[in-house]
């Protein structure tokens, strides 16, 4: 038995083994993956709640986050003067918890909260980002690795695109009347004075100052398979200068630049300290073309510029019509299509070199969808090349087309280079599908008097009616290669005609056809020329005249195109559908054209796919698309864009 003192021995022992244990308070504790990134990655804006670097921050301070949202002027002011966290600390802590506060102000924005209050904290939330980011002990290259500063880059950016986006869209009225000769202007907000210029951006029909801007962020496309952007500081927007995409020719010219340019937006606080960056009330607000530059200067510190190149080409597709104004223009209804229109899918750029993509028949730009926004998407030749996109009558025969889209294509590159020595001028490459491919040709071919002379013998032309046709036929039945051209693709295009369009259905349809009305009018002209109702031998036109019927292999016109000479100084590339796996090549076909009609001797390169007539979408046929841009460059020097 235990005498009085072993027991009292005995039970502080246990009682101090067992507080000891309740003080223990560093247990294991195992984390599954998804925990562990989301306590390392997880903010505002990835989770809604605060990261653990705010949390780390808090707790030095002594306040809790339940307690810094109910006060959250009061929790703001405490870490702003705590001297137990570092000025990186405070300050990535302030830009999220202010951007805490705009985020929570805006979903109240319709309960009595001002918008410019709104405003203040998203331009507070990225003042103190930008102070983190350029103006505390380390630069950003020295944090590169770092988990906390890709967070505060983008509360910096989402920051700025929140502010710039209201600044437009809510002072829009003001900015026309304030916008100076400099393209300079101002806004004042409650608490701040906005000053900013967006010289560095073309905008189209020469406006100075968008109609909109529109988060990148903001939107998603069906039918485009991938979206390409560029990480960096600033935000990606897209701005708007019209509704809609032009569809028909109200205007004299025949070009136009793209309506929803991408843009970059950065905002720069003045002051060279930490201190004059936090007293300042003045913002400066800087918009850049993305496409020409790719870095921009803040405080001292040369920082790569965010851009994304896919939303602006595809708010352009979805808001341009083409998929339904197509058809209908095949049959002479919706808005009539007279002449081929030249499309530049960003601000014209006279460093960079030109892809003209001509679709195909019942077609438009959207038949380029995937392929533009790919060739875009690969830095090299987004660097080196813009991407024009011609939208024309589909129902007007070839002859007449291919005159006309000459001449808007040249028309486009006098406009902007009217002496012709920029590189956007030199060594374009042309690029058409189906019906677009036979275009293509003929504008990198030689004419002679292969189309005159069959003509002459067929109607029987002479004296002064022969004198008479080749006036009327001049623009049409002589041509010579595009100097401006130095490389074609062809993809799936009937050089030689398709049997397809002999048949029951397609007949019907070219009979169906409807010319507009002007374009009548001079194939009628045409027509009474050579015509002769006195001669007894002459031939009538026993064939309609548009597009389908120039498409059949028994049309006289491409069966005659298809032996012109291609320049020798244009090197070009067949691209050609297989949707007859089990036929001979010989024998193969799209299930439109044959094989034999789209194979060209001579060819530098020749890609045959797996697929039907619609190939140029396949990922093959990108991927060959872009080894020819890289060829391209490679053989005409151009391997590297300068600013």
């Amino acid at each position: 038995m235990l005498n009085f003192y072993s027991a009292r021995v005995l039970f502080i022992t246990t009682l101090s083994f067992i507080f000891l244990s309740g003080c223990a308070g560093v247990k294991s504790v195992s984390v599954s993956t998804n925990d562990y990134m989301s306590q390392r990655r997880g903010d505002i804006l990835t989770t809604g709640e605060m990261s653990s670097a705010v949390g780390v921050a808090l707790q030095v301070v002594g306040i809790n986050e339940k307690q810094c949202r109910a006060a959250a002027q009061q929790c703001r002011d405490q870490v702003a003067d705590n001297i137990g966290i570092d000025d990186e600390q405070r300050m990535s802590a302030l830009a999220e918890l202010w951007l805490q506060e705009a985020l929570s102000m805006d979903q109240k924005i319709n309960e009595g909260i001002l918008s410019e209050d709104v405003l203040n904290a998203y331009l507070e939330s990225a003042r103190h980002a930008y102070a983190y980011l350029f103006l505390t002990a380390r630069s950003p290259s020295e944090r590169a690795l770092e988990d906390r500063q890709t967070q505060v880059r983008d509360y910096y950016n989402f920051a700025v695109q929140q502010t710039v986006t209201r600044a437009f869209n809510q002072h829009h009225k003001n900015l026309l009347n304030s916008i100076d000769a400099q393209g300079l202007f101002t806004v004042e907000s409650k608490q701040w004075t906005i000053k900013g210029q967006l010289n560095e951006v073309r905008l189209a029909e020469r406006q100075q100052i968008p109609e909109q801007l529109i988060p990148a962020s903001s939107l998603t496309f069906k039918g485009l398979r991938n979206q390409y952007r560029r990480d960096g500081i600033g935000a990606e927007l897209v701005a708007v200068t019209a509704k809609r995409v032009v569809n028909k020719n109200s205007k004299e010219e025949v070009f136009s630049e793209t309506p929803f340019p991408a843009i970059t937006a950065v905002l720069r606080f003045p002051g060279d300290t930490l201190q004059e960056v936090l007293d300042t009330q003045s913002v400066e607000l800087l918009g850049f073309d993305p496409y020409k530059r790719d870095s921009v200067r803040l405080a001292g510190t040369q920082v790569p510029l965010a851009a994304n190149f896919t939303s602006g080409y595809g708010l352009w597709l979805a808001r341009s019509g083409f998929a339904r104004q197509s058809l209908l223009t095949l049959i002479g209804r919706g808005e009539v299509l007279e002449k081929p229109r030249v499309y530049l899918m960003q601000p014209y750029d006279p460093k960079r070199r030109v892809i003209i993509m001509l679709h195909g028949l019942a077609s438009s730009p959207e038949a380029w969808i995937n392929v533009a926004n790919e060739v875009l998407g690969d830095e090299v030749l987004r660097k080196n090349f813009q991407v024009w996109q011609v939208y024309y009558p589909t129902n007007a025969p070839l002859a007449f087309n291919q005159h006309e889209i000459r001449k808007a294509i040249k028309e486009t590159l006098k406009a902007f280079d009217p002496e012709g020595q920029n590189r956007a001028s030199q060594d374009v490459v042309l690029i058409g599908h189906s019906m677009g491919g036979v275009l293509a040709r003929l504008l990198v071919s030689e004419s002679g008097d292969r189309f005159w002379e069959p003509i002459v013998k067929t109607y029987e032309l002479e004296g002064k009616r022969k004198e008479a046709a080749r006036k009327k036929l001049r623009n049409y039945a002589w041509f010579k290669p595009m100097p401006e051209v130095s490389r074609a693709v062809f993809i799936a295009a009937p050089h030689r005609g398709t049997p397809f369009a002999e048949n029951r259905f397609s007949r019907w349809a070219a009979g169906v056809v409807k010319l507009p009305v002007s374009m009548l009018g001079r194939i009628s002209e045409i027509a009474q020329l050579l015509v002769d109702p006195s001669s007894a031998n002459a031939a009538p036109l026993t064939r309609p005249l548009n597009s389908i019927s120039n498409l059949s292999n028994q049309d006289p016109f491409v069966r005659l195109a298809a032996d012109l000479p291609i320049a020798d100084r244009v090197p070009y590339h067949s691209i050609i559908g297989n949707n007859t796996p089990e036929l001979s090549l010989d024998l193969s076909s799209d299930g439109v054209v044959p094989y034999n009609s789209s194979h060209l001797a001579g060819a530098q390169s020749e890609k045959v796919i797996r697929s039907w007539h619609s190939v140029q979408e396949t990922p093959e046929a990108i991927v060959e698309v872009r080894r020819i841009l890289h060829t391209h460059l490679q053989e005409t020097n151009g391997v590297s864009y300068v600013n």
